[in-house]
């Protein structure tokens, strides 16, 4: 049976990375970021770290070499890329089921995004933080899944209902995070809430795929997601009435 990665081991990835990185020319600059920049994190927190790039060196290029010996020294397996802004992000699993996460930005733009970044050598420039989307938005998507939800509940496809259910759940949570100040995204705060915004969000889970379990489902998402919408009022007095009768029997003849 496959064991998890230790603290210690996690400890050791790090210290090598940032020897490779220290010893490439094209990195100019290094940082912590995500939970270990602000603390120790715990047993299971990921590693991440994000470097900026000398002038003329591109981050294709530094990762085309890096991955193959990161696969031959570790054994470690790259999942996925994310693009944000001038950064690419690439995501690694490392035996024992430690994600690394590792960033490249040009120098120039080399900075913090966000409160989580501890440098380790090298120089930043003033970057402006990512702001949480912003209840609007987070609203507007719940809204949007709920209507989908519906539709794939007419059409006779419950998983794909349980799939927007669930957006909407999410929306609801997301925007009680936003108004006591908690991480919305990712779901960072959600078990930071207090307990009865938790119980609320516990009604819209679905049970099963029956359709009348979607329905009510649904409609506990919706509802909670309502009880959320203190930052958005006039918008959701808006589409109070149909999201509402979304969950009727009768829709949408009614």
């Amino acid at each position: 049976m496959s064991r998890a990665f230790s603290v210690a081991e996690r400890d050791r990835i790090r210290e090598r990375l940032l020897a490779i990185a220290r010893a490439d020319p094209r990195i100019v600059a290094g940082a912590m970021v995500g939970s270990l920049a602000t603390g120790p994190g715990d047993r299971w927190s990921d590693l991440d770290l994000t470097f900026g790039l000398a002038p003329g060196a591109n981050a294709a290029e530094v990762l085309g070499e890096w991955t193959p010996a990161l696969a031959r020294e570790f054994g470690a397996v790259h999942l996925f890329d994310l693009p944000l802004l001038s950064t690419i992000y690439r995501v690694f699993l490392f035996p024992g089921s430690l994600q690394v996460d590792l960033s490249f930005t040009p120098g120039a733009e080399f900075g913090a995004l966000g409160p989580r970044f501890k440098l380790l050598f090298g120089e930043t420039v003033e970057r402006a933080h990512i702001p949480s989307p912003p209840a609007s938005h987070l609203f507007g998507l719940g809204v949007h899944h709920a209507v989908r939800a519906r539709f794939c509940i007419e059409r006779g496809k419950p998983w794909q209902a349980e799939y927007w259910i669930s957006g909407v759940r999410d929306q609801a949570l997301s925007l009680a995070c936003l108004r006591l100040g908690l991480p919305p995204s990712y779901g960072r705060g959600y078990d930071d809430l207090p307990p009865a915004t938790k119980a609320a969000c516990t009604d819209a889970l679905v049970r099963s795929l029956d359709r009348e379990e979607l329905l009510r489902a649904l409609g506990c998402a919706i509802a909670a997601m309502l009880d959320e919408s203190h930052e958005v009022r006039e918008m959701a007095a808006r589409v109070e009435d149909p999201l509402r009768g979304l969950t009727s029997a009768a829709w949408p003849e009614v």
